[in-house]
């Protein structure tokens, strides 16, 4: 469960989809074919008292600064008598977080989880040149397992004949896991199992490689501009300003949001400001107060003065959470957009980060939030307007029947209640 937890929050807030790049040195030898038993190890007295600070700061923080002064009914003092011993005792990272990772299940909130200090290192520098294998995950339900969605050419995973649709497995006795460090030269064995269930080990030499970009603009298409982003980062308003500065108003904009975990509010603020009028009530959000505050678009797209009129369409999977689904919903509601794909992950409260003493991180809700037609979306998600979702057939094929589907829709009619801007009502 933590794992599931770990890579999700390897993206920035919440972000951007798991990269595997590295840092520093190996918390063990990746090249190991027969790792020691997590439970032949002892923390050592230096380990226990670390594990203690980290433990002690993730349970008060939940308790002084959780969104829901409730809990959402959990008895956390009985949470701390369970996990507490557990997590004092681990003698390594794996082993902690995944008791940090177990007590923080008990909230149910997709928001709250705890990242190894290894995975915050790569959330810190997912946007420089470092050393790289070249794959991007996406966490699978029984938490052991990730699967391969992206591998990028020219990358090492490339190279050793890696491919999309395999699965990198993270469960006992596994080669290598998120949790370790890697660095560049140093050899990382991974275990691995192929499209056709065949189990596979290969070593990677993690090399430097220049970071994907965050934002990609596609202009190959004529009278559409594809706008991808895959994180709500910050420059991401002044980005967007960019590209639709001058664009002609016959020009249809798509706004790729698929496997985009949100990421800073404010962005997806000056995104929606790039559409919607400045003012324009949006949403809102109540916290540990009970206090509500509307949020309004207050600016942010680029040099822009005012919002384009050109039609839009926004892609979305079950992968986009958070900020990638506040901003489907609003401009869904305000008719501003047509949403395409498949409905979103229903992880919509509104997080923050906090730094623990070894160097992870957690993330933990601060705010509920629902829609400017009083939609909660928390556990419900985005419900696209065109069903198309992507199959693993698709993806190895290259087809993507969600741009496909979202060209259709703006090349379609334009006299439905999609494209026409609806007054926002009062929440």
């Amino acid at each position: 469960m933590i794992l599931r937890r770990s890579f999700r929050l390897l993206t920035v807030l919440a972000a951007m989809s798991s990269v595997l790049i590295a840092a520093p040195v190996f918390a063990a030898d990746p090249g190991a074919t027969t790792p020691v038993p997590v439970a032949a190890a002892v923390a050592s007295p230096e380990r226990a008292r670390m594990n203690q600070r980290v433990f002690d700061r993730v349970w008060y923080e939940v308790r002084g600064q959780y969104y829901d002064p409730d809990l959402h009914g959990v008895d956390w003092n009985a949470a701390r008598r369970t996990w507490r011993p557990v997590a004092l005792s681990a003698p390594d990272d794996r082993t902690l977080y995944r008791a940090l990772g177990e007590m923080l299940d008990l909230l149910d909130d997709d928001h709250a989880g705890a990242s190894p200090p290894a995975v915050a290192r790569r959330q810190d520098t997912l946007r420089q040149r470092r050393p790289a294998i070249g794959v991007t995950l996406r966490p699978e339900p029984s938490g052991e397992s990730y699967l391969i969605e992206q591998v990028r050419p020219g990358s090492p995973a490339a190279e050793a004949g890696l491919a999309v649709g395999w699965r990198l497995i993270t469960g006992e006795g596994a080669l290598w896991t998120p949790e370790q460090d890697i660095a560049e030269g140093r050899p990382v064995t991974l275990s691995l199992v192929d499209p056709d269930g065949a189990a596979r080990a290969l070593t990677l030499i993690p090399r430097l490689m220049e970071p994907a970009p965050a934002f990609v603009a596609d202009r190959s298409r004529p009278g559409v501009l594809v706008l991808t982003v895959d994180g709500f980062e910050a420059g991401l308003g002044r980005w967007m300003g960019d590209q639709l500065a001058n664009l002609p108003p016959e020009t249809d904009v798509v706004i790729d949001l698929r496997g985009n975990p949100g990421g800073r509010l404010a962005e997806a603020d000056a995104l929606l400001s790039c559409f919607l009028p400045r003012d324009r009530l949006w949403a809102a959000r109540t916290g540990r107060s009970g206090r509500r505050v509307d949020m309004r678009t207050a600016g942010g797209c680029g040099d822009l003065d005012q919002p384009v009129t050109n039609e839009v369409a926004v892609l979305v999977d079950a992968n986009s959470r958070s900020a990638a689904e506040l901003t489907p919903a609003a401009l869904q509601e305000a008719g501003r957009a047509v949403v395409v794909g498949a409905p979103t992950a229903g992880s919509v409260l509104i997080s923050q980060e906090t730094r623990l003493p070894d160097g992870g991180r957690l993330s933990l809700s601060r705010a509920d939030f629902v829609t400017v037609g009083g939609v909660r979306l928390e556990k419900r998600g985005v419900t696209p307007d065109v069903a198309a979702p992507l199959t693993p057939e698709d993806r190895l094929a290259g087809r993507d029947p969600g741009l496909d589907a979202a060209l259709a829709a703006l090349a379609g009619p334009r006299s439905g209640p999609a494209m026409a801007l609806q007054a926002a009502p009062a929440l």
